[in-house]
């Protein structure tokens, strides 16, 4: 047996102003998203902005649902809107923010599990990685290089082949 150690790096900002430029306006508009969520039943509210690399810009928000599946998370909302919009076109990066109707979110919030491996399928089929910002209401945005970085062995079209 042999023992392998998978780590990544972690990029720690303050604040969203603390962010390269056309990361920051990423940012900003992921947080207005998260502001139209509809989100009546968890009351947790999460916006997504993903930079195309022809500079468009597409959003998503959690939309909920009575029957609880038929849900779908902001960061799969946009993600998918962008592949629709724009077939072929690679995307740069991905902003999340989130909050809660309840209580402060007061540390950035990871993409879920479905997430992560709806964005690998993105970062998979195109040459350069997917960077991901994360935050929460306000305060620290954590930052990643690639998708990678949050699902080391995912799950790709390589198995089926």
């Amino acid at each position: 047996m042999q023992k392998q150690k998978i780590s990544f790096d972690l990029s720690i900002y303050d604040s969203p102003q603390e962010l390269p430029g056309e990361y920051e306006k990423l940012m900003s508009v992921a947080q207005k998203c998260r502001q139209q969520a509809y989100a009546p039943y968890s009351n947790f509210q999460v916006g997504a902005a993903v930079l195309m690399e022809n500079g468009e810009i597409v959003i998503g928000n959690n939309q909920e649902n009575a029957s609880f599946p038929s849900g779908l998370c902001a960061e799969r909302v946009a993600i998918f809107q962008a592949g629709a919009r724009f077939p072929g076109v690679p995307v740069k990066a991905i902003a999340i923010s989130a909050a809660s109707g309840i209580t402060k979110v007061s540390k950035p919030a990871a993409p879920c599990g479905n997430c992560r491996q709806a964005i690998a399928e993105y970062e998979q089929k195109q040459p350069e990685p997917i960077k991901i910002f994360m935050m929460g209401e306000s305060g620290q945005v954590f930052a990643v290089s690639s998708l990678t970085d949050l699902l080391p062995l995912a799950f790709g079209n390589a198995y089926l082949k």
